[in-house]
């Protein structure tokens, strides 16, 4: 009995160290900045733009990551081979490798040096601070979240489902977007949500590949570098603003998936 009420003690004190820990510079950093500074700074038309792009950039990464992996999602979630655990672990990289990493990488292939770059040129695609370049960095590293949880989603349709729709004639893509595609849509859904907001927080890679224009976090980071803590604040503010939204949406979509389930 007393080995549990200890237990229980230090659970209790790991629970409000970790949320100290992490609600403690979330509160000051969202407290800090004063309402007429807020307001001023999200009038400012740069500050207004960089958000944008941070939103618009994100969301194409979204999209593209719903468009190209929601197939190879669901070939991981019913297919059995050789090789499957060599892809997922490729899948995930991403995740682990450094991000300035990822930015260098990606231009050691846009450089008119190797031949991906040169068919790039060709058809008069720029990478190197470009809102292209932006994209492709946020496609990269928000690509995983989207394609474990949809894989999750599929992994949960009973493939009985799709073998009976088979029986009675359907084709395999009818199939696809009647049965396993709605029954799986709350995992696509939250998984595009995932990836959105990965994007939106994203900088290390893409301040080696674009650092013009100015998405969120690198307009933060050069307010910083340039006038110190308080002027980047309410830039901080705004940007964890919009990121505490796509965490919500997220936690909502999440419980309602777990309610239904």
């Amino acid at each position: 009995m007393k080995t549990r009420e200890l237990f229980f003690w230090v659970m209790i004190a790991s629970a409000v160290i970790i949320m100290a820990f992490i609600l403690l510079p979330m509160i000051q950093l969202m407290t800090a900045p004063s309402l007429p500074m807020l307001k001023k700074t999200i009038r400012e038309r740069d500050v207004l733009q960089s958000i944008w792009l941070s939103i618009y950039t994100a969301g194409l990464a979204s999209l593209i990551s719903f468009v190209l992996g929601t197939p190879l999602a669901y070939l991981l979630s019913r297919a059995q081979f050789r090789g499957k655990g060599l892809i997922e672990s490729i899948i995930d990289l991403p995740i682990v490798i450094p991000h300035p990493v990822v930015g260098i990488a990606i231009l050691s292939i846009a450089g008119r040096g190797h031949w991906v770059g040169q068919i790039l040129s060709w058809l008069g695609v720029r990478i190197m601070g470009s809102v292209t370049g932006i994209v492709t960095v946020l496609t990269f590293v928000g690509l995983p979240f989207y394609i474990n949880a949809a894989k999750e989603g599929f992994e949960a349709v009973s493939p009985r489902l799709e073998k009976v729709s088979r029986s009675l004639g359907a084709s395999m893509l009818s199939t696809f977007f009647r049965i396993t595609f709605p029954l799986a849509s709350r995992s696509i859904l939250v998984g595009a949500i995932m990836c959105l907001a990965r994007a939106v927080s994203e900088f290390g890679a893409v301040v080696i590949v674009a650092y013009h224009p100015m998405i969120a976090p690198v307009m933060i980071y050069e307010r910083f570098e340039a006038y110190g803590l308080k002027y980047s604040q309410p830039v901080a503010f705004w940007l964890v603003a919009l990121c505490l939204i796509l965490f919500l949406l997220l936690r909502m979509l999440t419980l309602y998936r777990k309610k239904r389930s």
